[in-house]
């Protein structure tokens, strides 16, 4: 029997859900976005985009946000992971947010 891998997106979802419990989360494979740039890997997966909504970033800023979720996915960027868009916010702020998704 072959075993099948989990995507990365998949992979992503997991590490995110286990390490924020986010109230909203989105991933979007941008890979074929970027293809023949830098980082660009034949079969994809390279580029995404998150939206990530959870308590967890409560008290922090931006950057603090970002390095959070750098640091949780820092086994994916080790493996291939070469870009991630992200938009990080507490439930409070997508709540007052128009453009983005409430909770």
């Amino acid at each position: 029997m072959v075993e099948i891998s989990p995507s990365r997106a998949d992979r992503l979802t997991a590490i995110l859900t286990a390490g924020f419990a986010p109230s909203y989360l989105a991933i979007v494979d941008d890979s074929a976005k970027h293809a023949h740039h830098a980082g660009a890997r034949d079969g994809g997966q390279t580029h995404y985009s998150v939206t990530i909504v959870s308590a967890s970033f409560a008290g922090q800023n931006r950057v603090a946000r970002h390095r959070a979720v750098n640091a949780a996915l820092a086994g994916e960027f080790a493996t291939g992971l070469h870009a991630l868009a992200l938009v990080a916010r507490t439930p409070e702020e997508s709540a007052r947010s128009p453009d983005q998704p409430t909770t």
